[in-house]
């Protein structure tokens, strides 16, 4: 990695917002780290600016473990300058049913928090020195889901992505005094393959009339990360053409 230049860690980067993301900031000159369960597209591993990948089951906490043993010691003394906690995960049911309250599997509730919320707790405790050596920023990709009933996102993403709005507000009061800023990016309807094929009915309920694309959600997030925010902290910026709004 090059001294001189800004770095930038993300979890979740081998498609949709993750891929964007990555592209986006490559294209504005940073080194970058990522992390997923997967190895990354061919395309992505000729970006001359993706430095390190690294593949490993956030999830599971020993891979975790591993993984911030792994990432540190490759920033070493080095500053980080973001963080974006974009992996998550939304189970559904063998026949794409909504899974609620109701009829969700309790131990996939679990699992979902873990990748959902208690990832992005860890990863910011575990980079915390490195992120105050930057006076960097963390930014949690939450979701238009976390603040409404939605018609496809199950109750355990939906809950938890709530749940990491609240702790993006409880990381920018207490990284303040590391000189950490913590924001969050609530996307809408954005078409990734995470996006459920009756999608399409949605867009009449939103004003710009469209699907969002993945890059509108990495431009934000590349603002939250950059100097021009630097006196917002504690945010939720929602990225869903309005959607949000009725």
């Amino acid at each position: 990695m090059d001294d001189s230049r800004r770095t930038l860690l993300l979890t979740g980067a081998s498609r949709g917002i993750g891929h964007a993301t990555v592209a986006l900031f490559s294209e504005r000159n940073w080194d970058i780290i990522t992390c997923s369960r997967d190895e990354p597209p061919e395309e992505c591993r000729r970006d001359p600016n993706w430095s390190h990948h690294i593949t490993a089951d956030l999830g599971d906490p020993r891979s975790l473990d591993k993984f911030l043993e792994r990432a540190n010691g490759l920033l070493a003394d080095r500053p980080l300058h973001a963080l974006v906690n974009n992996a998550g995960w939304s189970p559904k049911s063998p026949v794409k049913e909504r899974l609620g309250c109701l009829n969700g599997d309790l131990d996939a509730w679990r699992q979902v928090f873990e990748l959902n919320f208690f990832v992005p707790l860890r990863l910011a405790r575990g980079l915390a020195p490195a992120l105050s050596r930057g006076r960097g920023a963390v930014v949690n990709i939450t979701s238009i889901a976390g603040h409404a009933v939605h018609p496809f996102a199950g109750s355990a993403y939906s809950t938890s992505k709530a749940a990491l709005s609240a702790l993006t507000r409880e990381l920018a009061n207490e990284f303040a005094e590391l000189g950490v800023r913590v924001n969050a990016v609530a996307p809408g309807e954005i078409r990734t393959a995470m996006l459920s094929p009756e999608t399409d009915m949605l867009i009449p309920r939103i004003p710009l009339h469209r699907l969002g694309e993945p890059e509108d959600v990495a431009a934000t997030v590349h603002y939250l990360c950059s100097p021009d925010s630097g006196y917002v902290t504690g945010t939720e910026i929602f990225v869903t053409g309005g959607q949000h709004i009725l």
